[in-house]
C-alpha cells in the first residue's frame, strides 16, 4: 500500500453520531441509511460542517457537492453483518444503530448456514436504493462497516461464547467460520460497486492505495492471544486470502499480545488502540501501517496540552512516521475544539520534523 502523494502522517477524527445531532442536527434514524437523499444530504452538510469548525486543518470542504454514498463515511459502527443474521436493528436519533441481543439455542448455532446477502434484509433493500442512485449518477461512493468476528458472534451466542472457545471450541469455530465468509462476501460486493471496503471503519483507509478491507476485532481483548491464535487466527487468514489488501481493526489495549500473530495473516494496515504499546508493535510489524488511537474519553475531558502530550506520546514511541497514521473515534459531544485543535498542531509539528515520504508500506 502507499499513501496518497499529498498524504504524510494522516490524522482522522470520527464524532459520535450525538456529536453530529447537536452539532449539525442530524438524525441518525432508519433514513441515515436506507433513504439515497438522506445519505447525500447528510453527506453534504457533514463535509461543511468539518470544515466550518476544523477546515484550517485540512478537514471537510469549503463547498461541497452531493455525491452517492451508500453509506456514510463519517460515523463509525457497523450493524449490517448482525442483521444479516437476523438481528433486530434499534435507530435512534442521537445514537449509532444497535444490533439487539438474539439469543441462538445450542443447536441453530451448531446448525447456522450464512444467508444470501444479497436477498436479505438490509443489503437487499441497499442495493436497491444503490442501484438507483447509479443509474442517476453513474458510479457510487462509500462502503459498510462490515464489523468482525466475535462482534458478530457474541449478539448470537451470548456469554457462553468464550467459556465454549476453552472448553467446546468446535461449535463456536464453525459458527465465526460461517460469519467470516458472510462478511467477506458482503465486503467484496461493496468493494465492486464503489471501489472501497473500509473507509467506514477507519477514514485513514481512504488515504491509502489500494484501499484496505479493515476486519473489526474490537472485543479480541476479550480473549487470550493464546485463544486467538488458535480459535479465530486461522479463520482471519482464510479471510484474508480472499480479500486483499487485509487490516485488523484493534481498538482495545494491548494490542502488542497480539501483534505477532497478525504479523503471520498477512496484513497491511493496523490499528493501535490507547493504551497499547506502539514501539512493541512496530517491533512485531515492521512494515505495516500502524494507525495510532488516542482516547476519545480522555479528549472529552484532558486539558489542551493532555491532548498534545498523548499525541506527541504516541508518534515519539513509534519510530520512523513513514507509515504512520493517527486518529481519534467515536469522540462525544462535548469533546473540547481546543484538545482537537491542540492535536491537530502537535501533528503538524511532527510532520514538518520528519521528511516527507510515499514509499511502500
Amino acid at each position: 500500500m502507499r499513501l496518497s502523494p499529498d498524504c504524510f502522517l494522516p490524522l482522522e477524527f470520527i464524532f459520535n453520531p450525538n456529536w453530529w445531532n447537536k452539532t449539525a442536527g442530524i438524525s441518525f434514524e432508519k433514513p441515515f441509511y436506507f433513504d439515497a437523499k438522506t445519505r447525500e444530504a447528510n453527506d453534504k452538510t457533514m463535509r461543511r460542517t468539518l470544515f466550518e469548525k476544523f477546515g484550517v486543518f485540512g478537514f471537510g470542504e469549503e463547498h461541497p457537492q452531493e455525491r452517492p454514498m451508500i453509506g456514510s463515511q463519517f460515523v463509525a459502527g457497523g450493524f449490517v453483518i448482525p442483521a444479516l443474521m437476523g438481528a433486530e436493528i434499534s435507530f435512534s436519533a442521537a445514537e449509532a444503530p444497535q444490533p439487539l441481543p438474539r439469543p441462538f439455542s445450542k443447536e441453530e448455532i451448531e446448525t447456522f448456514t450464512r444467508p444470501l446477502f444479497s436477498e436479505t434484509w438490509p443489503m437487499n433493500e441497499l442495493i436497491r436504493s444503490w442501484d438507483e442512485q447509479e443509474k442517476e449518477y453513474g458510479y457510487l461512493a462509500g462502503d459498510l462497516n462490515t464489523d468482525g468476528l466475535l462482534n458478530a458472534a457474541y449478539h448470537f451466542y451470548g456469554a457462553e461464547l468464550f467459556s465454549d472457545l476453552l472448553e467446546e471450541p468446535d461449535r463456536p469455530e464453525r459458527f465465526m467460520r460461517e460469519i467470516g465468509e458472510l462478511i467477506t462476501e458482503t465486503a467484496a460486493y461493496v468493494h465492486s460497486r464503489t471501489g472501497s471496503y473500509s473507509v467506514s471503519v477507519n477514514r485513514t483507509a481512504a488515504r491509502l492505495s489500494p484501499t484496505p478491507f479493515i476486519h473489526a476485532n474490537c472485543s479480541v481483548q476479550m480473549i487470550s492471544p493464546r485463544v486467538y491464535a488458535r480459535s479465530q487466527f486461522p479463520i482471519e487468514q482464510k479471510m484474508a486470502e480472499k480479500i486483499q489488501p487485509f487490516g485488523i481493526h484493534h481498538c482495545g489495549v494491548q494490542m502488542e499480545r497480539y501483534a505477532k500473530e497478525y504479523a503471520k495473516i498477512p496484513v497491511d494496515f493496523c490499528d493501535v488502540g490507547w493504551g497499547s504499546d506502539p514501539k512493541k508493535c512496530r517491533e512485531a510489524l515492521p512494515d505495516v501501517f500502524l494507525n495510532l488511537r488516542l482516547s476519545p474519553i480522555r479528549l472529552l475531558s484532558c486539558k489542551p496540552e493532555e491532548a498534545a502530550a498523548d499525541t506527541e506520546f504516541l508518534l515519539s514511541s513509534v519510530g520512523s512516521l513513514e507509515n504512520v497514521g493517527i486518529c481519534c473515534i467515536n469522540m462525544d459531544f462535548g469533546t473540547p475544539d481546543e484538545n482537537i485543535i491542540a492535536v491537530c498542531e502537535t501533528v503538524e509539528k511532527f510532520r514538518a520534523g520528519q521528511p516527507k515520504s510515499t514509499d511502500q508500506v
